[in-house]
């Protein structure tokens, strides 16, 4: 396995109140919310047919990219392993669990928080070994199956082009980040990668986000941000910066709901390309 370089492997750190409020965010989330509205209702039907713009970053200077879910379609592998070893330790009474359970409770979610959610009654240690375990799982399913996702490649070269920064921010723990920027060649595609796991706080926190910028010395005014993962969209809006969903697996609504500005069904698709021409011709 081709490992990272040290040097690019960013850790996190716990960013004060004051730098926190020096980043404007365009679209804040609410949580929490005792009830849903008509007119919020009638709001989130309208933002699902809404025809957004990225044209707000213009000139850009930098795209940030999510790696599960995002460069790649993972999740298959990760249910996979999380049925078989969830229905293995009695999980849900041994039934195994379903997609729709997946894509709500699990996907995007960092590790010592699944450890809380899925085994709240077990010692830590062995809730932390039970995940380990089940990412080495994942990584054996998926070493010789990874394949980026489509329109990848052309997104690749018009980044390049154009001159553009970029950051892999990830919630993925570090052998797996590894191991999917090495199957798809993109290790030396990317400036830095910020790591969850070593942060104060993962996605769905800013802090991963507000890291890749502040190391690759950017304002979030002129960089967007890739996402598939309801946690990963609610994480990069609270960074201050437009968020183009994936609809790779997770539902384009709750994608929209969380934040996302659009939702694309890979990176071919004509709804980013128009928007990415958009920024060039707003910069010119």
């Amino acid at each position: 396995m081709l490992a990272l370089p040290s040097s690019r492997l960013v850790p996190c750190h716990h960013f004060p109140k004051t730098h926190l409020q020096k980043t404007h965010t365009r679209n804040p989330t609410k949580s929490g919310s005792p009830s849903l509205t008509m007119a919020s209702l009638s709001s989130n039907a309208h933002a699902l047919d809404r025809k957004s713009s990225l044209a707000c970053v213009a000139p850009l200077e930098a795209i940030l990219f999510d790696i599960d879910g995002t460069l790649c379609d993972s999740d298959p592998f990760h249910y996979y392993a999380f049925r078989e070893m969830l229905q293995e330790v009695g999980f849900n009474g041994g039934v195994p669990i379903t997609e729709e359970f997946f894509s709500e409770k699990i996907t995007g979610g960092h590790n010592e928080y699944l450890c809380s959610i899925l085994l709240p009654d077990w010692d830590i240690e062995r809730a932390r070994q039970f995940l380990v375990d089940k990412e080495a799982m994942f990584r054996r399913l998926i070493s010789e199956k990874i394949e980026p996702l489509k329109g990848l490649p052309r997104l690749r070269q018009w980044i390049e082009k154009q001159g553009l920064r970029r950051a892999a921010v990830t919630n993925a723990p570090k052998l797996n980040a590894e191991l999917i920027l090495s199957k798809l060649k993109l290790t030396d595609f990317f400036e830095i990668v910020v790591l969850g796991e070593e942060c104060v706080r993962a996605k769905p926190f800013p802090d991963p986000y507000l890291t890749a910028l502040e190391k690759l010395n950017l304002s979030n005014e002129h960089a967007f941000i890739f996402e598939d993962s309801v946690s990963g969209v609610k994480a990069g809006v609270a960074a201050g910066m437009p968020v183009v969903g994936l609809g790779t697996r997770n539902p384009e609504e709750a994608l929209i709901n969380a934040g996302a500005s659009f939702v694309i069904k890979d990176f071919d698709d004509p709804k980013l390309w128009e928007a990415l021409e958009e920024i060039v011709k707003k910069a010119e």
